[in-house]
């Protein structure tokens, strides 16, 4: 059965904060690890802190000002362990290949 756009909307949000805590953290990576646009990796990252998922940029320094990387600060009422638990199960879902 396909999942609803809500569902993959969901599950999107769970697999990029699983990629960033295995430190697949810039725009770049994301989209190399899930064929996913950049736009949609950037909207998806924008849109953790309505799940209260505090995930901030940190500027590398002495690098151009878009270089980095994101981190998860707080992963509000997320269990990121059952996030890594299901982590395939959720790939799987969205159809993205499997990490490196």
């Amino acid at each position: 059965m396909p999942l609803s756009k809500t569902q993959s909307s969901f599950y999107r949000r769970l697999y990029v904060t699983h990629l960033i805590r295995i430190g697949i953290a810039s725009v770049p990576a994301i989209t190399a690890a899930t064929g996913m646009p950049r736009r949609t990796a950037q909207d998806t990252l924008k849109a953790l802190g309505e799940l209260d998922i505090h995930c901030a940029f940190v500027h590398q320094a002495g690098e151009p000002h878009n270089s980095g990387h994101y981190v998860i600060r707080d992963w509000g009422p997320i269990d990121p362990d059952w996030v890594s638990a299901h982590a395939d199960r959720i790939r799987l879902a969205l159809g993205y290949p499997r990490v490196p």
